[in-house]
């Protein structure tokens, strides 16, 4: 292929192969062939391309999935690399050709005009092994909640004395309880019903076991690498992980506060009408990111004291507890993009000092606790600092004072 200056260049990526076309500053096809989806097919394509210095990008589509590796690859030898947007079906124009070669022309020429394109992740830090993590727990999850589906399923249908023995029995209870059940009757079909129950009762409870080992795994990265979002009230390990692989290994990509929370759907979109000036919900972006957020906006709703204030003040405005929270999670949108582009920001934790003063005046942390009308297993997460919890500290701190 000649050497041309400032090329652009498209790839249409899949499993097996991918597909290149270049064309030449003014816009000219000068160049198009299919790769092998491998380390070697990567530098048969990159050597197509030539000099990164003549190539003015390489517009890829699917960079964290089929054209993770290539990314990769061209990244590692100087190319410019964008992530360009694969068009939905009804924004295709009619009796448009639709082909590999067709597509990869597509992101070419949308590098070209700088549409619908983006700084791909990085995929290549602590980030992306939350995220193998976070898929892996997702799975076990969702093979629990099948094996404890089914095994109630199968007792709606199983002789008399077993569905009278189980059928009241919550879930947990009854998976351990059929997890332990000995099967020493002679009749076939009990027999079988009970072995059927068992192998899911078991595979439920190893499930659960490696759910729970892949979450201390995450919580454990992330404590390391960005513990300020574990600072932050509400924010426990899985929704600091599904917001951190929103943003990728390498969140300075996104331009601003608002490019991520339009990242996690969480931008008003406004849907006036005539003298009607209102916004409503978001409905795109990434919903494991946005669902994170309402989980956090729902807990600070129900025991963070400042949200509870906000909330009603909003509510005295006319909102609707629904636009409350879209309120509340843009809020947290910004708060979030601050801890990712922050990690190490951490808010000086009092707990140490309030035990000090605690036994200094004889006081037990019951007695604290009754005083301030809370389990005392919050103290002690306050003490421990096990648990973020900055209205309840404050009053904890207050109190010690006004009795010192």
């Amino acid at each position: 292929m000649e050497e041309v200056s400032g090329i652009f260049a498209g790839v249409d990526t899949h499993k097996d192969v991918h597909v290149l076309c270049v064309l030449d500053p003014l816009g000219r096809k000068i160049f198009e062939e299919s790769f092998t989806a491998d380390r070697s097919g990567y530098d048969a394509l990159a050597q197509a391309l030539g000099d990164p210095k003549k190539c003015a990008v390489v517009a890829i589509e699917g960079t964290a999935s089929y054209g993770s590796g290539l990314t990769k690859r061209l990244t590692e030898l100087g190319f410019k690399v964008v992530e360009v947007l694969r068009p939905k079906r009804d924004k295709r124009r009619r009796g448009e050709n639709k082909n590999d070669f067709a597509d990869a022309e597509r992101a070419a020429r949308d590098a070209m005009a700088n549409k619908s394109t983006s700084t791909p992740k990085s995929q290549s830090g602590w980030v992306e092994a939350v995220r193998f993590l976070l898929a892996a727990r997702r799975t076990c999850i969702k093979t629990s909640t099948a094996c404890a589906n089914s095994a109630q399923a199968l007792l709606e249908s199983a002789p008399e004395p077993i569905r009278e023995t189980y059928r009241r029995l919550k879930t947990t209870h009854l998976m351990t309880n059929l997890a332990e059940v000995e099967v020493t009757t002679h009749d076939a079909l009990t027999a079988s019903v009970l072995s059927s129950l068992q192998i899911l009762s078991l595979t439920w409870i190893d499930a659960k076991r490696r759910a729970q080992q892949a979450e201390a795994a995450i919580e454990a990265l992330i404590r390391e690498h960005a513990p300020a979002l574990l600072d932050m009230y509400g924010c426990g390990a899985i929704s600091a992980a599904e917001l951190a692989v929103c943003a990728g290994d390498n969140p300075e990509r996104l331009k601003s506060e608002a490019s991520f929370a339009a990242l996690c759907g969480v931008s008003p979109v406004e849907a006036s009408s005539g003298k009607i000036k209102r916004y409503r919900l978001n409905r795109g972006g990434n919903r494991q990111a946005n669902c994170a957020l309402h989980r956090i906006a729902l807990s600070r709703l129900k025991g963070d004291e400042r949200t509870k204030a906000y909330a009603k003040r909003r509510a005295c405005g006319q909102k609707t507890l629904r636009d409350i929270t879209r309120c509340l999670k843009r809020y947290l949108a910004r708060e979030v993009y601050h801890a990712l582009l922050h990690p190490f920001e951490v808010r000086k934790k009092k707990g140490p000092a309030l035990r000090e003063m605690r036994l200094a005046l004889g006081l037990t942390q019951t007695a604290v606790a009754k005083l301030l009308e809370v389990p005392s297993a919050r103290i002690s997460e306050i003490e421990r600092c096990a648990r973020n919890l900055p209205d309840l500290e404050q009053r904890y701190g207050e109190l010690l004072r006004s009795m010192a």
